[in-house]
């Protein structure tokens, strides 16, 4: 069976917990995970000031698609860069004309919204955009902590982040890998 694939994109801003727990899970469950930085291959400043180092700029990872899942960590100023991106959305569109899966996390939905990505979808989101996230009545809110309503994937904060990687690992591979990589977390039931 062939390895799965994610592109996680990585744009100045973004929270860093939303993008480190997420590749760490995907990749214990052996999916191989592309970070990508949206403003090329240098190192990106994360909210919290964290520097992350891309794998490839987001142009080449482009080349390698489609992937089974994009991932859109959350952070203010990481998803307005994500949401103002053309490159972003052709990557979205494309997934969504794939029909792959596209994940976003905390502030992250509001990017699949400014692109036009899954609409009619249920949508959780964090809670202070979830006003903006819900403008113009494309999603329906969910106040679950992490939804999967077809091909999107959303949680609500970098609180959710353990359980978003592992639904996606889950939504990859099946309960019982989503599983065997949770067991040695230690986390909480």
């Amino acid at each position: 069976m062939a390895s799965k694939r994610a592109l996680v994109i990585l744009a100045k801003g973004v929270e860093e917990m939303e993008t480190v727990i997420p590749v760490d899970v995907m990749r214990r469950a052996e999916i191989k995970v592309t970070v990508a930085g949206l403003a090329g291959k240098d190192p990106v400043q994360c909210s919290r000031d964290v520097m992350i180092c891309p794998d490839a700029s987001l142009e080449d990872a482009k080349k390698e698609g489609p992937y089974n899942v994009v991932v859109l960590p959350g952070g203010n100023l990481g998803t307005q860069n994500l949401s103002e991106s053309a490159a972003v959305k052709e990557i979205l569109k494309e997934q969504e004309n794939w029909k792959g899966l596209t994940a976003a996390i905390c502030v992250g939905p509001t990017a699949l919204l400014a692109h036009e990505i899954g609409f009619g979808s249920k949508v959780t989101t964090h809670p202070f955009t979830k006003d903006k996230t819900m403008k113009g009545g494309h999603y329906t809110h969910s106040e679950n902590r992490v939804d999967k309503d077809s091909l999107i994937l959303t949680s609500c904060g970098p609180g959710t982040g353990f359980e978003f990687a592992l639904t996606i690992v889950e939504a990859l591979n099946c309960k019982e890998v989503a599983a065997q990589v949770k067991a040695p977390l230690a986390l909480k039931d």
